[in-house]
């Protein structure tokens, strides 16, 4: 089985590769095309800033391939966020994979001010929707988490949430495509699993 990660201008991309390494999986990190578009699976990670990546995406003609791509895809925390319609992070239009969906900021005006922006460390998911990437076994797991963005709950795509200031989206699905906005890869026990099951898929 050959697995891809999409390199771009984000940052986390090592830290992945280094987490499937531990699981006896050495990826190709690569923003070559026809080198992904061969690959079994696909994750698409990152840490950065939302319209600065999706401009880099069009730039390179990424943004069509990912796309284009029928074998299972993982995205991860904004690589979640730019498979949704929109961002108001620098007011960027985004892949449309999960459409309808806005990427929204924190807001912690709605909130105590035990709660920080990022949100930064372990919480747990509420698995609603049990999958091959999720199963339901998983509900009440904790996974680490950094971002100040998050994705609506949706009826359509939401797999697992997080309630945090306001509850949102922890995983979606739709069709080949997968998304958290947690960090499998930090995630420890609880990720390696997550990750295995995508690799299963």
């Amino acid at each position: 089985m050959s697995v891809g990660i999409i390199k771009y201008n984000a940052g986390n991309i090592f830290s992945v590769r280094c987490a499937l390494q531990r699981i006896g999986v050495d990826a190709l990190v690569t923003d070559d095309k026809h080198e992904l578009l061969k690959c079994d699976k696909i994750i698409f990670p990152g840490v950065g800033e939302a319209s600065t990546a999706m401009a880099y995406l069009r730039a390179t003609g990424l943004d069509n391939l990912i796309l284009s791509l029928k074998q299972p895809v993982l995205g991860i925390c904004i690589g979640m966020q730019l498979m949704c319609d929109h961002s108001e992070e620098g007011d960027a239009d985004c892949l449309g994979i999960f459409d309808g969906l806005t990427v929204k900021r924190f807001d912690n005006s709605l909130a105590d001010e035990s709660f920080k922006i990022p949100h930064m460390g372990w919480d747990t998911i509420n698995v609603a929707k049990g999958n091959r990437l999720l199963p339901q076994y998983l509900c009440d797991e904790y996974v680490y988490y950094v971002h100040s963005y998050y994705a609506p709950i949706s009826e359509r795509y939401t797999i697992a949430s997080t309630d945090y200031i306001v509850p949102y989206s922890a995983a979606l699905n739709k069709d080949n495509f997968y998304a958290t906005q947690f960090h499998p890869e930090k995630s420890g026990r609880i990720g390696e699993t997550i990750l295995r099951n995508f690799l299963e898929l």
